[in-house]
């Protein structure tokens, strides 16, 4: 057991996250952990890597009774131990700092890279997630099935119910995570640091999603726990971030149910190092807006409604953008389905997305409605019932800019779905698989489906869905009407 205990402290030696002479308290802090005394020697040198050291410290901890054996309790105690070599936040604050003065994307980079090698981002579950690309004619969509958040086992579960209820942390995102043990039912963070930064005059923090969807995928978030909100500030922090960090951009989530991201409870935004079909999609319709005529604007091509402005003056697009907010907030089209409230609930809102193209800053308005009827009761823009064998939860920010997230539980069934088609099978007497068996006959009638080309085929028809649920998320269709309508909107921002 020594030489992996050594083999760790090598690792975090070679990963620069302790010094030359940290290495006999590193060892005695470890020894802790793993509830030791001492061990016995050994002459092995381990070269594996850090998944598998870390495994192999877990299952003798398991079989000492020190740890339950379940996935949440293994990822508790293995994050104790990168916790151990994880340097103090005011260093790795002072570190990102240095690094910023030679360069924001330096600082990024290093940030990125330090968040890897404490495995607060693992790179064993990031490279298990399954990914492929979908060309349509909106550009080409980005389709995941993500794994490396990992799905609790039952043994997880029954635990998680009988763990005591707290209220510290108040949620995933609060800056008291930074070091926090967890526990069956929150995530342990020993090995997770938190930068400060200034956003409209207000404390902020920046970090890096655990459950990496896309390169750098940063969250940047409010120092206090209180509830999301667009506003005329979002759209002012949005931009000061990529002025600050012009390679990254930054969005965030709508403020509503449905249409809103899996926290709404927390002011927070989404960014990274990643170009999105949606960024890369033109302008097809230019729009002039009464007094900005000084901003480029105009209607994005792209299967949920979006108006794009540009300009090289960040207070002048966040003004606009909030003329386009407040306009929208209040607008109903009862022919286009449009209703702004409906007995005193609200139902409009709006999607941003910031980023840099050059010197211009370019700000991407996703306009949002959160609508329901007896025929959508989980949203008239929201995906239909018919695509819900693949996607059922809400268009978040990520999906909206073109990379669909799909359940971890899409691997088996799409594996077990090829076996029956192959197989001449009756899907619909399969329970796990019954869900896709319409879907199922749609594919074999529009394709010819060989064992050789099955799987680009199921991967091709998931693509075709996810188009089809952006399409359904947008408040204006892409047809001559839809189209119509949008115009209308546009006009009624400059009626104001």
């Amino acid at each position: 057991m020594k030489s992996y205990l050594l083999a760790l402290i090598n690792y975090a030696l070679e990963n620069n996250l302790i010094e030359p002479g940290d290495e006999t308290f590193v060892f005695n802090r470890l020894l802790e952990v793993m509830g030791l005394d001492s061990v016995e020697e050994d002459s092995h040198k381990i070269k594996r890597s850090l998944a598998s050291i870390l495994e192999v410290l877990t299952d003798d901890a398991v079989r000492r009774g020190l740890v339950d054996d379940n996935i949440v309790a293994r990822q508790l105690f293995d994050t104790k131990l990168m916790g151990v070599l994880t340097p103090f936040p005011h260093e790795v604050r002072r570190k990102f700092l240095a690094q910023y003065f030679q360069s924001p994307r330096s600082a990024t980079d290093w940030f990125y890279k330090f968040s890897q090698d404490t495995n607060y981002i693992r790179r064993d579950g990031m490279a298990k997630d399954l990914r492929w690309k979908y060309q349509c004619s909106y550009g080409q969509l980005d389709i995941s099935i993500n794994l490396s958040k990992p799905e609790k086992d039952p043994k997880a579960i029954a635990a998680a119910a009988l763990a005591p209820q707290s209220g510290y942390p108040k949620c995933q995102l609060c800056a008291e995570n930074e070091g926090y043990a967890g526990r069956m039912n929150h995530p342990a963070r020993q090995n997770h640091r938190i930068v400060p930064i200034s956003l409209g005059n207000e404390p902020w923090y920046f970090q890096y999603s655990p459950y990496v969807y896309y390169n750098e995928h940063c969250i940047v978030f409010n120092s206090d726990h209180h509830p999301m909100k667009i506003e005329r500030a979002t759209f002012d922090k949005l931009l000061e971030f990529v002025g600050c960090f012009p390679h990254y951009f930054l969005g965030s989530n709508a403020d509503l149910p449905i249409v809103g991201g899996s926290i709404l409870s927390h002011d927070h935004f989404q960014g990274g190092n990643y170009e999105f079909a949606m960024a890369k999609a033109p302008v097809e319709t230019e729009l002039c807006f009464k007094g900005y005529e000084d901003i480029k604007a105009g209607i994005v091509k792209w299967p949920m409604s979006v108006i794009r402005l540009s300009g090289d003056d960040s207070d002048r697009l966040a003004e606009l953008a909030d003329r386009i907010l407040t306009a929208w907030r209040g607008y109903s089209d009862m022919e286009a389905g449009i209703f702004a409230e409906t007995d005193g609930v609200p139902h409009n809102t709006i999607t941003p997305i910031a980023r840099r193209r050059g010197y211009d800053y370019q700000l991407d308005l996703v306009l949002r409605n959160n609508l329901t009827t007896e025929e959508y009761p989980l949203g008239v823009f929201h995906p239909h019932q018919n695509l819900h064998h693949i996607k059922k939860e809400n268009i978040g920010l990520i999906e909206v800019m073109g990379l669909a997230v799909l359940p971890a539980r899409l691997k088996t069934e799409l594996s077990r779905l090829q076996d029956a088609i192959l197989a001449h099978e009756d899907i619909s007497s399969i329970p796990e698989i019954a869900s896709h068996a319409l879907w199922a006959e749609e594919i074999q009638a529009r394709n010819e489906i060989t064992s050789e080309n099955i799987t680009d085929i199921i991967q091709k028809e998931v693509g075709l869905v996810f188009q089809q649920v952006l399409e359904d998320a947008g408040v204006y269709k892409r047809t001559e009407a839809g189209k119509a309508a949008f115009l209308r909107f546009a006009d009624s921002v400059n009626a104001q």
